[in-house]
């Protein structure tokens, strides 16, 4: 039965089915998402708190912990940290990747339903949750600054006219504001005035807040008319607060202008941000997990100018990040790389068949299974991303060789004087079982790929069945399209004439001539043979052992985030001048295009943040346009910021691929945890000392803060009791006067508005203030000096902030890697350094983020490799029902190993899953190769009853040419990716070194070693053959 022959006599019918499958192939391209990698972002939530003016012990005590016991409840949870700080706390809850999001948020909300009865009464807001993973970079960033307007009125209209509308963009999760500048009403009370008449901070809040409400009030309606009523009762402005009368002393009204004033101010006084050194209003916008980043800044895009153009004149906005516009140089990058791989491959099979009707065969087969596989994409939900495009790239190296040896075995029967109807239909026959064998165990091979697990199984899930794709699409136009181009293409020479394959007059010739006499010297020699294939496998395994290890590659996505850290004793006026001294030393770097940064007590992205923090956004020109990748930027940034002796500035180049949902200092995480947070906070030191000497990695950070200076206020209770005065009224007076207390609101068609209580900024900035303070006798209904009652101590030092992981106190250290350093052997370093330091068994120490991803792949991917090796042995022992064959074609694969492995040590590449994702593709390519020798010689033996030794030589012979043909193909794609520099060149370098480097030598020793262990197996296979013979035959005299 010959599968080719409906398609090979019927060439109409079968153009027009190829012609279709091209053009749905060119559709489904042009609406395939374009994204920077498949999508395997775990389901993250982001829950936020805020209690203004409470201590990150206060938060971490009576808001995270409260929060934590009910969100670990939570089914699926498999990371929960929190973050606390002055007056806010973060919690990120991370579910494993089987989980739907929309039902953990869901979860989430009841989780915190069931905590608001255990958090503090005075908070204003009860926490809200997002779906967004606080690690991930955003996918855009507005500045919008002005040179007349104020930057309340900015923020007013940023937050009203931009930011309310973008966040209901499908995709986006959150629009945050850096630097936010909300207008508030601040009252601004002198305690002492307050004293002179008898009042107190307490007395005056309740005045305050019954002095403006909004509240329904109802109608009045006449026999003809209805009246809504309508009232003044709400204050609106700064100027009407001061003419409020908060009490009455000696028959006069005591008004707030008459103690302090009432002003229009920010809502926070320790905000602020800029953008290339102008203060400006941040808007950073995070995507959903999920969502795509092209698919959902375009939506942005396309809303931005209608809403740009309803803000006034003089507010200026600008781009300061747009992630799509690396993700799609880099995904250009590749898709050039395909095109151009695309045209070398058929060139190089040109130059072999030096044919020009020959060579329109597998090209217009190549050209429509790449469009073909374009369709399969669509199909199943994939995206032009790195890999997925990366994994085609490769494809098209090797599925080309099923239609390299369609047509050379076609024009075989040509040369010998078949017509070409009669050829195609002979040469398909022929060669179907050794394409079908070819493509199953290279889908064998890649299929454990497929369905691997965690987030090295989802990254490489679409590359392995796009390449699985391409082989099926490959197979059936190898054996229907192309069988069907040979007929049309191919014609018999004519006397004098050559138009078949040239075969004894070409350059060829010599190199066939060599090769047949240093075979037969190796079929001479086979024990020297198998010496050098043991060698090779021993070599091979050593590598394996001793070449560095990593994750993925560090790649260079144009943006750099950055986190300045000052001494925990740095007030927020200080650290806002740092932040502009830090902005002007980046800003001159020739490589940066723009820099945004803000600081204050929530963070850019909604994440609690301590006061002597920053956070930068350093946006680097494109690739093109600098001379330098953003690690040396980081290296030349640190040198010129080595002046700034107040201040650290904490850099690492932004990955598309980031494990964890922590916010860190470096691009890698260990933490420890402990019960004991004295216990927990020494032995952190004592760590954080020994990494930062460690040679392999740089940049070394603490999360840990717990040394910053508090003003201790020690309460004389016994004083307090005698004074009728309660606990609770001494926290509220300190409250009203530092805290920035939110204590009513007032409301317009715009939004919500907070109304704050507090001492005068002169006083705020004194620590004798406290002198003036007062609170009311319950027993003598008379004033008390604080002082009295408290004593104030100025050198006590406390937490600045506090970090739980798992619902424990825990401390991150975070590291980058030294420049020729792997991650393998960072993580061997520091587990050596933490075993020397002999950490006590309740100290317990782990990574964290892609540090822990990586020793989890550490481990699995040796057992991937295992896996395709035994599923190609199990597939080609069906094929050829024997358990010879299929060991003589794997015979070829550890030299393909040692030349991958050899070429990623010089190429100073370590064994990343990129490199080690081209060994296992290397095992399809390779053992291809081995099938054309041993289905040839196989062949030869059943129909001729030639011997073992002189099978193997002809099909040596006779397949040099295709063998040849198709491993310079498929090299020629590897060198394609090897050499490539652009924006997407970090993933693609890895695959493309280890492909040409195992394909050369491989394709060196395995044109000998194969056919000398084909001969030295050949009298186990006729042992084999007799005894089931034997068999048989038994059977049947029963």
């Amino acid at each position: 039965m010959n599968l080719s022959a409906p398609f090979i006599r019927r060439p109409v019918a079968t153009l027009l089915l190829a012609g279709a499958l091209g053009l749905l192939g060119l559709i489904a391209y042009a609406r395939l998402p374009v994204a920077p990698l498949p999508q395997v972002d775990f389901p993250t939530i982001q829950v936020t708190a805020t209690l203004p003016g409470a201590s990150a012990t206060t938060m971490a005590a009576s808001v995270a912990t409260p929060l934590e016991s009910q969100l670990g409840q939570i089914a699926g949870v498999t990371d929960l940290t929190s973050f606390s700080a002055q007056g806010a706390t973060s919690i990120t809850i991370q579910f494993s990747l089987a989980t739907d999001i929309n039902a953990d948020a869901q979860a989430v909300q009841e989780a915190l339903t069931a905590a608001s009865k255990l958090l503090p009464t005075t908070m204003t807001t009860p926490p809200t949750w997002k779906k967004l993973n606080p690690a991930d970079a955003p996918i855009l960033v507005l500045a919008a600054t002005s040179d007349s307007l104020p930057l309340t009125t900015v923020d007013n209209y940023v937050q009203n006219v931009l930011a309310r509308d973008i966040a209901q963009v499908d995709g986006v999760a959150q629009v945050s504001i850096g630097g936010e500048q909300k207008p508030a009403i601040r009252v601004q009370v002198d305690p002492a005035e307050l004293a002179g008449m008898g009042l107190t901070l307490e007395q005056i809040r309740p005045a305050l807040v019954a002095a403006t409400t909004d509240a329904a009030k109802g109608s009045l309606d006449t026999p003809e008319t209805g009246f809504t009523i309508a009232a003044n009762d709400q204050v609106t402005t700064a100027a009407a607060f001061d003419h409020v009368v908060v009490a009455h002393r000696n028959g006069a009204s005591v008004l707030v202008s008459g103690i302090g004033r009432a002003v229009t101010a920010a809502a926070d006084r320790t905000a602020a941000a800029y953008y290339n050194g102008k203060p400006a209003i941040l808007l950073t916008i995070y995507r959903q997990p999920g969502a795509n980043v092209i698919d959902t800044v375009r939506s942005i895009e396309t809303k931005l100018p209608e809403l740009a153009a309803d803000l006034p004149a003089a507010i200026n906005l600008a781009t300061v990040l747009n992630r799509t516009t690396t993700i799609r140089a880099s995904v250009n990058d590749v898709e050039f790389t395909l095109a151009l791989t695309i045209a070398l491959v058929v060139l190089i099979v040109g130059l072999f068949l030096r044919n020009l009707r020959a060579t329109l065969v597998p090209g217009g087969t190549l050209v429509l299974v790449v469009l073909g596989t374009f369709a399969v994409m669509a199909t199943l939900g994939f995206s032009l991303d790195n890999l997925s495009l990366m994994g085609l790239t490769i494809a098209v190296g090797f599925v080309v060789d099923d239609a390299i040896v369609v047509v050379e075995n076609t024009y075989r029967h040509v040369e010998a004087g078949a017509p070409p109807l009669q050829a195609a239909l002979s040469g398909s026959r022929e060669i179907a079982f050794t394409v079908l064998a070819m493509s199953l165990s290279l889908m064998m091979v890649l299929l454990p790929i497929g369905f691997m697990s965690g987030i090295v199984g989802r990254l490489f899930r679409e590359l392995a069945f796009t390449v699985i794709a391409a082989v099926v699409v490959s197979l059936v136009a190898s054996l229907t399209f192309g069988p069907m181009l040979c007929r049309l293409v191919a014609r018999q020479p004519e006397k004098g004439a050559d138009d078949a394959l040239p075969t004894s007059t070409d350059w060829f010739e010599p190199v066939a001539t060599f090769y047949a006499r240093t075979l037969d010297v190796a079929l001479r020699h086979t024990r020297l043979v198998l010496v050098v294939l043991g060698a090779t496998v021993a070599v091979t395994l050593v590598l394996i052992v001793a070449i560095p290890k990593g994750f993925f590659p560090v790649q260079d996505t144009g943006l750099i985030q950055a986190l300045a850290d000052a001494s925990q004793s740095v007030s927020p006026q200080r650290m806002q001048h740092l932040e502009r001294q830090i902005d002007a030393i980046v800003r001159r770097d020739p490589a940066v295009e723009g820099v945004a940064s803000w600081t204050g007590s929530t963070g850019g992205n909604g994440f609690a943040q301590t006061a002597n923090t920053a956070r930068y956004f350093i946006v680097l020109k494109p690739r093109s346009e600098r001379k330098v990748s953003a690690q040396q930027v980081i290296k030349r940034l640190q040198r010129h910021l080595d002046g700034i002796s107040d201040a650290v500035l904490h850099m690492h180049a932004t990955q598309d691929i980031t494990v964890g949902g922590r916010n860190a200092r470096g691009n890698f995480e260990y933490t420890l945890q402990d019960p004991d947070p004295a216990e927990l906070h020494t032995w952190a030191r004592r760590v954080l000392t020994a990494m930062r000497k460690l040679p392999q990695i740089e940049g070394v950070a603490s999360d840990l803060q717990d040394n910053a200076p508090q003003l201790g206020i020690d309460i004389n209770r016994a004083k307090t009791a005698a004074l009728g005065v309660s606990i609770q009224s001494i926290d509220d007076t300190l409250d009203d006067a530092y805290g920035q207390r939110q204590i009513t609101q007032y409301f317009t068609e715009a939004g919500t508005y907070p109304i704050i209580l507090e001492i005068t900024p002169n006083q705020l900035h004194r620590l004798t203030s406290i002198s003036d303070l007062y609170v009311k006798s319950s027993l003598t209904d008379s004033l008390v000096p604080l002082s009295t009652m408290v004593t104030v101590d100025t050198h006590k030092v406390g937490p600045l902030s506090v970090t739980h992981q798992g619902q424990f106190p825990a401390v991150t250290l975070s590291f980058n890697l030294r420049p020729g350093v792997s991650l393998g052997e960072a993580v061997n370093a520091i587990h050596r350094t933490v075993a020397a330091i002999h950490m006590p068994a309740s100290v317990l120490g782990k990574f964290q983020g892609n540090a822990d991803a990586f020793q989890k792949s550490l481990g699995s991917m040796p057992w991937l490799i295992v896996l395709s090796l035994l599923a190609v042995y199990v597939i080609l022992g069906v094929l050829y029902e024997s358990f010879i064959d299929p060991l003589v074609i794997l015979s070829a694969l550890p030299a393909a190993g040692l030349g991958a492995l050899l070429a990623l040590y010089a190429a100073q590449l370590d064994l990343s899953t990129i490199g080690i994702i081209g060994i296992i593709l290397l095992i399809g390519i390779v053992e291809k190769n081995g099938i054309m020798l041993v289905d040839f010689a196989l062949k030869a033996e059943r129909g001729t009853g030639a011997g073992a030794l002189d099978s193997i030589r002809e099909a040596c012979l006779l397949r040099l040419r295709p063998i040849l043909m198709t491993t310079t193909a498929a090299m020629v794609a590897g060198v394609a990716l090897a050499a490539a520099h652009g924006t997407g060149s970090a993933f693609q370098r890895p695959l493309g070194f280890a492909i040409v480097g195992g394909l050369l030598l491989s394709q060196l020793l395995t044109l000998y070693t194969t056919p000398v262990v084909y001969v030295c197996l050949s009298g186990i296979r006729r042992r084999s053959n007799r005894w089931n013979a034997e068999n048989d035959a038994q059977a049947i005299e029963r």
